[in-house]
């Protein structure tokens, strides 16, 4: 079963200090916030693709396109400011290591940050990102496994603070393309033990810090 190795928000030295490279992983996940050259340093380490999804202290990577080694940005080339070699997962619906990775990401907006959405605008989105998972499934019948969120739906292990509220609308995603497992970052534990969550048969996983998962079954297949 591919096993991951996912990442968001806060650095782990240990992994600097050269634990990651007794990792036996398939891919690296990152659910945003987390600096980019430490993502190209732990996809380097275990030398596996990298996935991520950009958070809302990221840079802004919207307009960029890349073919190969060349990146544009609105039809001109472009230097990438993104992690090297890893794949943009935001909007997009993309196979990686023997799974199907859906991704959003952005949280709900508070400042004029960049990767920061109203409500409205990730619910179109989302409806974007829905409509990309039914095309891909009626090409070959595949299924969501993962959809790679930096924040969480609302009222699902996300907070009362503005800055911190879930989007309304990946309840209506999750329903709509029900992956195995909704990762997510954005809600920091500050040593509190935070508990999965279930939305139907999707586990919703905050996976602020490090974690290794196996992402052929959710906790209950176990």
């Amino acid at each position: 079963m591919p096993t991951a190795l996912v990442v968001a928000d806060e650095v782990d030295e240990r992994l600097y200090g050269g634990a990651v490279r007794s990792f036996d992983v398939h891919l690296v996940l990152g659910a945003g916030d987390i600096p980019f050259d430490y993502l190209e340093f732990l996809a380097c380490a275990v030398d596996r693709p990298l996935v991520f999804v950009p958070g809302n202290h990221d840079p802004d990577l919207s307009g960029f396109t890349r073919y190969g080694g060349l990146s544009m940005r609105d039809g001109f080339p472009a230097s990438w400011p993104g992690p090297a070699g890893g794949i943009n997962a935001d909007g997009r619906v993309v196979d990686v290591a023997g799974l199907r990775i859906a991704g959003l990401g952005g949280c709900v907006r508070y400042n004029e940050g960049p990767n920061q959405w109203t409500q409205a605008q990730q619910a179109r989105r989302a409806r974007g990102l829905e409509r990309a998972a039914r095309r891909r499934a009626r090409k070959d019948g595949g299924a969501v496994d993962v959809l790679l969120a930096h924040s969480p739906p609302r009222h699902v292990g996300d907070r009362e603070d503005p800055p911190h509220h879930g989007f309304d609308c990946l309840h209506r995603t999750v329903r709509r393309l029900r992956p195995r497992w909704l990762l997510h970052g954005h809600i920091h534990p500050h040593g509190e033990h935070l508990p999965a969550h279930r939305l139907g048969g999707t586990e919703v996983r905050n996976v602020v810090g490090y974690h290794l998962l196996d992402l052929g079954r959710t906790r209950a297949e176990a």
